[in-house]
């Protein structure tokens, strides 16, 4: 009997030792997160643009996973960013066209007014998706990705922007598609030659809002949002 109880203490003792080891291999930030990272799957860490509360379009699906089944207004994060890796799940319905805004202030009238774009959009049926300039992982307008990288509506696709000082990276499903850097020649004489030339504030905030847009008819859901700033 003895013998039965010493082993059986050995056994807890050991498992106890796993669980703290493995707890001690992955630090826990704050909010739940490992390394440094912040979740933004909740509708609690978003708003409207200009509003204090989220538009009742926008839903919450599960712990991980919001979205929206038509056109409605479009959201930001309630808190700002400078320096950032973001990352997200997102799919459409067939025709869908969205997009992720960055460094988005609320000086202008819409959150493209101030803030650069990674197009979120259904290539094969999104006349869109004929121009790179404008088609899924584009900076919207401006730089565009190679072709054949996004998934089909319906489907799932990875979208991770990071942006250090200037430089900024679109990856779309594990590929970089797009690199560029903001204020430089090349960005300034694009910029000109575009739309965006209409709105100052374009691109010119180093901190700011991310943004998700919701002004589009069809569905999109977003799933395992998560930001982390960078130092």
């Amino acid at each position: 009997m003895r013998r039965r109880v010493l082993i059986a203490a050995a056994l807890l003792a050991n498992a106890l030792l796993l669980g703290a080891a493995q707890a001690g291999a992955q630090p826990v930030s704050k909010d739940g997160g490992g390394g440094g990272w912040k979740s933004l799957s909740s509708l609690q860490a978003w708003r409207g643009y200009k509003e204090e509360s989220v538009p009742a379009e926008w839903t919450q699906m599960n712990a991980t996973t919001f979205g929206k089944t038509k056109g409605t207004e479009d959201l930001v994060t309630r808190d700002e960013y400078g320096d950032f890796d973001l990352e997200l799940d997102w799919k459409l319905s067939p025709g869908g066209n969205a997009g992720i805004f960055y460094h988005a202030t609320e000086q202008g009238d819409k959150v493209y007014w101030t803030g650069p774009e990674y197009q979120l959009l259904d290539d094969a049926r999104h006349p869109d998706g004929k121009n790179r300039l404008t088609s899924a992982g584009s900076d919207y307008g401006l730089y565009a990705p190679p072709a054949g990288v996004v998934k089909p509506a319906g489907e799932w696709n990875h979208t991770r922007i990071v942006a250090r000082g200037a430089h900024v990276e679109h990856w779309l499903n594990g590929q970089k598609v797009v690199e560029y850097d903001l204020w430089s020649p090349d960005w300034e004489a694009k910029v000109k030659a575009s739309k965006f030339a209409e709105w100052p504030g374009y691109g010119r905030a180093k901190r700011g809002h991310i943004g998700i847009q919701g002004d589009h008819t069809g569905s999109l859901t977003i799933r395992n949002a998560r930001i982390r700033e960078l130092p």
